[in-house]
C-alpha cells in the first residue's frame, strides 16, 4: 500500500500485470498517464499520429503476443477516431485495452469539451466498458480489465480515466498478475467428437480464430495429418496452421478456391474449432446455413456463449484452443485414415499457383511469386481491406501463427499500422504491409511512426486510381455509372522519401524483382509503389471490368 497519484497506479499495474508497450496520442486529459510514463523502462511508449492507427497498432500488437495489446487516447474526437481498432478486436477477438482520457469528475453530463458517454458509445463493440471514477480502484480495474480482454473469447476492454482522478493522491493496493483459467475439454464430449468423425465418410475442419496460438497450431495440424482431415481457415485466418501442411485445404472468405467451396457443400462432418463461421467465412450464412440440413457440426470454442448462438449445434465443446488441440491430438482412436486429406491440398496447391499473364504490365501474381522466392518463410504479411489482399491471400504461403494480420472485419488502413506494430514485437522478422492505394491513405501517415521509432519493414502499395473493391461492386449492380470510386493520388514513392524512407515506382512486372531485391539490401523503411490498371486487374480470380459489364 503506497501513495501515488493515480496516474502511477495505472502504470505500476498494467506493469505488474507484463505490458511492455504502450500505443498512444498524447492528450491533456492523460497527462497524470504520461507524467508517471516518464523514465518507465518497462513499457516501451510508442507516440503515433492519428488514434485509429494507434488503436490499429495495439490491436495487431495483442494479434502476435499472448497478452492485450495497450493504447491511450484522449476524450472525444481522440477516441471516436480510434474506436475502428476497438471494432476490429471486437470481430477479430483479439485481446486488447483502451484507455480514454475523460473530462473531470465534477464536469459529468455538462456536456463538457469532448465530453461523451464513453460507457454508452463502446459497449456495445467491447467486452466490458467502464468509467474508473476512484483512484484507489485502479488496481482492481486493471486486473479486471486484463483478465476480460484475454478470457474466454478475447476481446477490447474500453476505460475512461476522468482527468481529476488520475490527479489525486491516494493509497491502492496493487494487484498480482492475473492468469487465465484453464479450460479442459469435457472427456464425454471428446469421446462423442471422435465418434462422429469416425462415422464421417467426408469430413472437413474449419479453424482459426478466438484463443488460437502457435501450441494449438502445432497440435492441431498433428491431429488432422495424423487422420487425413482436410483443414480449411476462416476468412484470413490462413496462419492458423503451416500452409505446407500435407492437408491443408486453402482459406474460405472472399474469392476462394471454387474446389474448396464444393468440398465444404459436400461434407457430412464440420468440425469448427476457433472459428465462429461469420459472415465472411461462410458467404454470407449460405456456404454453411444456421441450421445446416443434412451435415453434422461440432463447434470448439473458447466462449460458451459463442456457442449455438448463430449456428445449431450437434456437438458443442467449450475449451482453451491449446488445451483442446492438445487433448485430441493425444487421445487414443482408432479412426482410419481419410484420403480426402491429401485431395484437397492438392486441390489447393493448383489453385495456389500462378499462372503468368504476359497481357498485363505488372502481373500481381509474379510479384507474389518474386517474393514468395525471397522472403523468409515466417515473413509477417499485414494488410488491409480492398481486392489487392486477394492476391497474397491466394498465391502467398504463410508459415503458421503470427504470418498473418489481417482485420476479419474489413477495415480499411490497418496494414501499415499493424506492419509498425509487429516490427517492433518482433524486429528479426521480415515485415511485409500490403496495401492498396485508398487503403494506404487512410493510415498512410503512421510511416512516420515507423521510421521515428526504428521499425524495420516494406510497404507494398498497389495503386489503381480507384476504390477497386467498390468499384467492381458498382460495375455489377450499376455497370458503367462510375460514381465516387475513381481516385487522384499522389506520388506514394515522393512521399515515403518525404517521411524518411527509401522507395521505388515499380510500373512493369519485370521491374518487380530486381526493385524487391535493392529494397531488402536496404535498412529501416522501404516502400515499393506499384502501379496496376483497374479495367483489366481486378481481382486475383481474373476478374476485369469487361467481364463484370458482360
Amino acid at each position: 500500500m503506497t501513495t501515488r497519484t493515480g496516474g502511477k497506479i495505472l502504470v505500476d499495474n498494467l506493469v505488474a500485470q507484463g505490458c511492455d508497450r504502450i500505443f498512444c496520442v498524447p492528450g491533456e486529459s492523460y497527462l497524470a498517464v504520461l507524467d508517471a510514463l516518464h523514465g518507465e523502462d518497462a513499457i516501451d511508449l510508442v507516440t503515433c499520429r492519428q488514434e485509429g492507427g494507434a488503436a490499429f497498432m495495439a490491436c495487431a500488437d495483442g494479434a502476435m503476443s499472448d497478452k492485450p495489446g495497450v493504447c491511450f487516447v484522449t476524450r472525444g474526437p481522440g477516441a471516436t477516431n480510434g474506436s475502428i481498432g476497438v471494432h476490429v478486436a471486437m470481430q477479430d477477438s483479439i485481446p486488447m485495452l483502451y484507455f480514454i482520457g475523460d473530462v473531470g469528475r465534477g464536469d459529468k453530463d455538462r456536456e463538457g469539451f469532448q465530453e461523451i458517454d464513453f460507457s454508452a458509445m463502446f459497449t456495445p463493440i467491447a467486452k466490458w466498458a467502464a468509467k474508473i471514477d476512484d483512484a484507489a480502484r485502479i488496481p482492481e480495474y486493471v486486473a479486471r480489465a486484463w483478465s476480460t480482454a484475454s478470457s474466454g473469447r478475447p476481446g477490447p476492454v474500453v476505460l475512461a480515466l476522468p482527468e481529476d482522478m488520475l490527479c489525486d493522491e491516494v493509497d491502492a493496493l496493487d494487484r498480482p498478475k492475473t492468469t487465465r483459467p484453464a479450460q479442459h475439454p469435457d472427456p464425454e464430449a471428446m469421446e462423442s467428437l471422435m465418434g462422429l468423425i469416425k462415422d464421417a465418410s467426408s469430413p472437413i475442419a474449419i479453424v482459426g480464430g478466438a484463443d488460437w496460438c502457435s501450441g494449438t497450431s502445432h497440435y492441431f495440424r498433428q491431429f488432422a495429418e495424423d487422420i487425413g482431415l482436410p483443414v480449411a481457415c476462416a476468412f484470413r485466418r490462413q496462419d492458423a496452421i503451416p500452409n505446407d501442411s500435407a492437408v491443408w485445404a486453402g482459406n474460405l472468405g472472399y474469392g476462394p478456391n471454387p474446389k474448396l467451396l464444393e468440398r465444404v457443400r459436400g461434407a457430412d462432418l464440420i468440425v469448427a474449432v476457433g472459428a465462429r463461421l461469420g459472415e465472411a467465412t461462410t458467404e454470407g450464412y449460405t456456404l454453411i446455413a444456421p441450421d445446416h440440413p443434412d451435415q453434422t457440426l461440432i463447434h470448439v470454442h473458447p466462449d460458451p456463449s459463442e456457442l449455438g448462438r448463430v449456428y445449431r449445434t450437434d456437438l458443442a465443446i467449450c475449451a482453451d484452443m491449446r488445451e483442446f488441440a492438445e487433448e485430441v491430438s493425444l487421445w487414443e482412436h482408432d479412426i482410419i485414415d481419410f484420403d480426402c486429406g491429401a485431395q484437397a491440398h492438392e486441390e489447393w496447391e493448383q489453385w495456389a499457383t500462378v499462372e503468368a499473364r504476359d497481357d498485363l504490365a505488372l502481373d500481381l501474381g509474379q510479384c507474389v511469386a518474386a517474393m514468395r522466392a525471397v522472403l523468409p518463410a515466417d515473413s509477417i504479411i499485414c494488410n488491409g481491406a480492398g481486392n489487392f489482399s486477394g492476391w497474397w491471400h491466394r498465391y502467398w504461403r504463410y508459415g503458421g501463427p503470427t504470418c498473418q494480420l489481417a482485420p476479419t472485419a474489413g477495415a480499411m488502413g490497418y496494414g501499415v499500422p499493424a506492419a509498425v506494430a509487429a516490427a517492433l514485437r518482433e524486429p528479426e522478422r521480415q515485415v511485409v504491409a500490403v496495401a492498396g492505394d485508398g487503403d494506404f491513405l487512410m493510415n498512410g501517415q503512421e510511416l512516420a511512426t515507423a521510421v521515428q521509432h526504428g521499425a524495420n519493414m516494406l510497404v507494398i502499395v498497389v495503386d489503381n486510381g480507384s476504390y477497386g473493391t467498390i468499384r467492381m461492386h458498382q460495375e455489377r449492380d450499376y455497370p458503367e455509372r462510375i460514381s465516387a470510386t475513381d481516385l487522384n493520388n499522389p506520388d506514394f514513392a515522393a512521399l515515403a522519401k518525404a517521411y524518411g524512407a527509401w522507395s521505388e515506382t515499380v510500373e512493369t512486372t519485370a521491374d518487380f524483382a530486381p526493385a524487391l531485391e535493392r529494397a531488402q539490401a536496404e535498412s529501416g523503411v522501404k516502400l515499393l509503389h506499384l502501379k496496376i490498371d483497374v479495367e483489366t486487374q481486378l481481382t486475383a480470380g481474373g476478374l476485369t471490368i469487361d467481364k463484370l459489364r458482360g
